[in-house]
């Protein structure tokens, strides 16, 4: 077996709160006014403890040395790449590191660095769903092109196949985290968990299935703080929303496969929108996790 090579993933710098959907910690009501017999008010403020049928850890990605640790080599049906919190712990980067991180900003992880073709995915059906090359036929699967932006998902999200869409032809979710479309100047790299800020949303139907994109920019990217929203991404941006759907579009035609279609009039919705997709799959992943819906195959730890 490889030895593991352990490399440090550059993650959320800072001290940030976030709004964990799940802990084991107790958080604080809103007062309310209790009156006794003897006419005496005052307010009071319970505790709440939310449990959960698994721990969820909403604190190791904010620790410096969160890593990633890759096991096997690269490009083989083995390579896989595993997440560890700052005590060496493996963590799920679908299920462990938090969504929210406020202000409308998400913590997106990256699976396919821009102008790359090996088509990498966190293994949901795995413990600890580490980062693998996806598989057809017992064979690497590969983009017949290379993917000209970041792509990866949006942890705590999942697209419900049980649940149709009025909205975009009554398709079902496809079983998996939502994608992001991450529209940045740079390179990064696989694994690599960045601050985004979502931007539009294309509802791409794969084969009938409803797959979402969301188009985001890093907040790190110079031009960040030009973009909030569908019309400045046309703006800064031109051309790069109607690229990203032709590419998704088109990528499986060389395979023989027909064209993709979207949604929404085949046009980008905008950040409302986007932001509302997001937390709509925020509270499918909570019902997932709860087991208010059965899991099948996928890995909920």
């Amino acid at each position: 077996m490889a030895a593991a090579r352990v490399i440090t993933t550059a993650a959320s710098s800072g001290s940030q709160t976030t709004s964990c959907l799940f802990t084991r910690r107790p958080f604080l009501l809103p007062t309310r006014k209790v009156c006794g017999f003897n006419g005496l008010c005052f307010n009071k403020r319970a505790a709440l403890v939310v449990k959960s049928k698994r721990p969820f850890s909403c604190n190791a990605i904010y620790n410096p040395q969160v890593q990633t640790i890759q096991e096997g080599q690269s490009e083989t049906l083995d390579y896989r790449v595993f997440f560890q919190d700052g005590s060496g712990k493996k963590v799920s980067p679908w299920h462990d590191v938090p969504l929210h991180l406020g202000d409308g900003v998400f913590h997106f992880i990256v699976e396919i660095p821009k102008e790359s073709r090996a088509k990498m995915e966190v293994a949901t059906d795995e413990a600890f769903t580490p980062i693998k090359q996806d598989t057809k036929k017992g064979k690497l699967r590969y983009y017949p092109y290379n993917i000209n932006w970041n792509y990866g998902l949006l942890p705590q999200t999942w697209e419900d196949p049980t649940q149709a869409n009025s909205e975009v032809e009554g398709a079902f979710g496809d079983n998996d985290p939502v994608d992001v479309v991450e529209i940045g100047e740079s390179q990064r790299k696989l694994g690599e968990v960045l601050k985004v800020k979502p931007l539009a949303a294309l509802a791409m139907i794969d084969e009938g299935e409803l797959d979402w994109k969301i188009v985001a920019i890093s907040l790190d990217d110079p031009k960040a703080h030009l973009v909030n929203d569908v019309d400045d991404v046309e703006k800064h941006f031109p051309g790069t929303l109607t690229a990203i759907r032709d590419w998704f579009r088109d990528y499986k035609i060389p395979d023989g496969k027909p064209a993709n279609r979207f949604g929404l009039g085949n046009k980008p919705a905008n950040k409302d929108y986007a932001l509302k997709i997001i937390h709509e799959t925020n509270e499918s992943w909570a019902k997932l996790v709860k087991r208010s819906v059965s899991p099948g195959d996928l890995s909920l730890f």
